[in-house]
């Protein structure tokens, strides 16, 4: 076998974290640390307290819990690989390693957009037929959108993986960041990468994409609704209902845009700051979330004051 075959069989793939502060990679793993750890007790909690509050078994409480479901996903996907960069300094991983955590953070993140899609749609419900809400988002609905979701990020993101897996790489190949993205995967290849690429761009355009087309139909559906209620005061509480949801919606896009952004125009940035950008991108949407919904959502405060309460007696 030639060194060539031999390299495209088995590549090396090394990830990257903050060139040049490889000295201070343990302070700056810390903060790093301390958002995980918070993402992950924030998730898991708002997942127990959706869980043992029956009064909470309401489908704008079941797409909650989707949501930290689809973060927790996310960030331990995202952790392994990460803390072997920053606490081991160990950058190598195997390629089929790389091919599934380049998987499953692409299928969470097209999960993650779906299900923001569907909170906005339970929001138009609640808001448009308040008195039919509880008979159209019946549990059989809510189980089949989450396994629709579920179901087209695993179809959509499969090809791309198999696609990727039949190119040819160099034998050592540098990727950008402490995990795998698609985008940077395909920078690596030595072979023809225009199919890999125009299949990727269409799978953002059938997710992402779509599904910010349609946030954005469903939120100006929400404003017609809202505006067509009489009272001042039942306007602001409806409008009330959608605060967490703004805010989980830009928390998630804002980062995705300024990514993508940076990767398009900004060739002449530093390579932190890309760096900076996708840690943001993967790390602030499942920090905030359970944040957001625990701060502005009244009912899922007080439960946790409530536990917590119980726990200090």
């Amino acid at each position: 076998m030639s060194v060539f075959n031999a390299s495209a069989l088995y590549p090396r793939f090394l990830l990257t974290g903050f060139s040049g502060l490889e000295s201070k990679y343990g302070l700056i793993s810390l903060p790093i640390f301390l958002v995980y750890a918070t993402s992950i007790v924030g998730n898991i909690t708002i997942l127990f307290i959706i869980r043992t509050e029956s009064s909470l078994h309401q489908p704008m409480y079941y797409f909650l819990s989707m949501l930290a479901l689809t973060d927790l996903g996310l960030s331990t996907t995202t952790f392994p690989t990460m803390f072997s960069v920053f606490w081991f300094h160990a950058r190598e991983i195997p390629f089929n390693a790389c091919l599934v955590q380049m998987y499953f953070i692409h299928v969470f993140s097209i999960i993650e957009s779906a299900v923001l899609l569907a909170m906005a749609f339970d929001r138009f419900v609640a808001i448009r037929e308040p008195l039919r809400y509880a008979t159209i988002l019946t549990n059989d609905v809510i189980i089949g959108i989450g396994l629709a979701i579920a179901g087209r990020a695993l179809a959509l993101v499969f090809p791309a993986s198999f696609l990727l897996k039949r190119l040819q790489y160099h034998a050592v190949n540098i990727l950008s960041y402490p995990f795998c993205l698609h985008q940077d995967l395909i920078k690596t290849t030595v072979s023809s990468r225009c199919v890999s690429s125009i299949y990727g761009l269409m799978v953002v355009i059938c997710s992402m994409g779509l599904d910010s087309v349609l946030l954005l139909l469903s939120y100006l559906l929400i404003l017609g609704t809202v505006l067509s209620i009489a009272s001042k005061a039942e306007r602001v509480k409806a409008f009330n209902t959608c605060i967490s949801h703004i805010c989980a919606v830009l928390t998630f896009y804002t980062p995705m845009i300024g990514l993508s952004m940076i990767r398009r125009y900004g060739q002449n940035a530093s390579p932190m700051v890309h760096v900076l950008m996708a840690n943001v991108y993967l790390l602030v949407p499942p920090l905030m979330n359970p944040i957001v919904y625990s701060v502005k959502t009244k009912q899922i405060r007080d439960r946790i004051l409530k536990k917590f309460k119980k726990q200090e007696v």
